[in-house]
């Protein structure tokens, strides 16, 4: 491994490190002024932020996809927008299981499923599934037992709503896959991230903010507080703007198996940064469900029987 490798390893652990302590941020600033309004106004400032890197990296002719012509620029908008729609429904199911309950580490991991589901869902388009990703599910399933069952053998509400999250989150990978080889990956990011931020903001004002029944100062006040513009900041900023475009640049030159190992260490940060940050420890039946189901995402990432073009990771 050469020292351009090792730069680009260590960029796309940095990237794991944010997104993991980013559900942190989400747990804190979500119970603050709520799920619909956290999720919009962090979109929105993530697909802000990523407008002046664009123009950064045009100027420094770092852009290898540029659109050019009409249809170019219609492909890219359609691929931010499909992919904006699914990430809305992705990050609000999220979100809303966060604030009913799921503690920040268990939604690392089921969030994480996703690398199990995309293989899955590739069937329907015809993509093989090798035997180790059917062995992968299995034990992912026992660590989803370990990690989300109770006593008397029920699993909550609210990890049900992060485990459809992930969901969500393997469709927008598929979307992502099919659009990001034909254009510019920064821009289709950030017109994703605007695309979120608005349907996010639509069901934001009759659900939270309830501006035409009197509940406007209500909303308003929390906003007052370092409480709330810290985990937004955070989110938005650093989750969604600079963390993508640390990917973006780590991935290259890296084995795409290498490159979403790395990132879904992501996880494993989430576990770490909700036990230092918020004092969510888990029990050690609930550990015993998590290294299952890192263990199942490793095995699904490995290239067994078959080469892996490119990755299947993002955020």
């Amino acid at each position: 491994m050469n020292s351009k490798q090792i730069r680009h390893s260590l960029l796309l652990v940095l990237t794991a490190f944010i997104w993991g302590i980013a559900f942190v941020a989400q747990r804190e600033g979500g119970d603050a002024i709520g799920p619909l309004s956290f999720n919009g106004i962090r979109s929105l400032m993530g697909g802000i932020v990523l407008i002046p890197v664009i123009w950064l990296l045009d100027f420094l002719k770092l852009t290898k996809r540029r659109p050019k012509t009409k249809k170019e620029w219609k492909v890219t908008l359609r691929g931010g927008v499909l992919c904006g729609i699914v990430l809305c429904v992705a990050t609000n199911l999220q979100q809303l299981g966060l604030n009913m309950g799921t503690t920040a580490g268990k939604a690392g991991f089921l969030t994480a499923c996703y690398i199990l589901l995309v293989p899955i869902l590739g069937i329907f388009l015809k993509r093989k599934c090798g035997l180790h990703i059917w062995i992968a599910v299995a034990l992912a399933l026992v660590g989803l037992y370990f990690l989300c069952m109770s006593e008397e053998l029920r699993i909550a509400f609210s990890d049900i709503l992060v485990l459809l999250c992930a969901l969500c989150f393997a469709v927008q990978i598929m979307i992502v896959d099919h659009y990001s080889p034909i254009t510019d990956g920064v821009r289709l990011s950030c017109i994703q991230f605007l695309t979120c931020g608005i349907l996010g903001t639509l069901l934001m004002i009759p659900t939270e903010m309830k501006p035409f029944s009197g509940g406007f100062a209500a909303w308003i006040a929390p906003f007052g507080s370092f409480n709330v513009w810290i985990p937004l900041l955070y989110a938005g900023i650093f989750s969604c703007g600079m963390a993508y475009t640390f990917q973006i640049v780590g991935q290259e030159g890296l084995n795409p198996t290498v490159a979403s190992l790395l990132m879904s260490l992501e996880s494993v940060f989430a576990v770490l940064a909700g036990a230092v940050l918020l004092k969510e420890y888990l029990t050690g039946k609930e550990f015993l469900g998590c290294g299952l189901m890192f263990g199942a995402i490793v095995l699904a990432q490995l290239p067994i029987g078959e080469k892996r073009s490119r990755s299947y990771d993002d955020n």
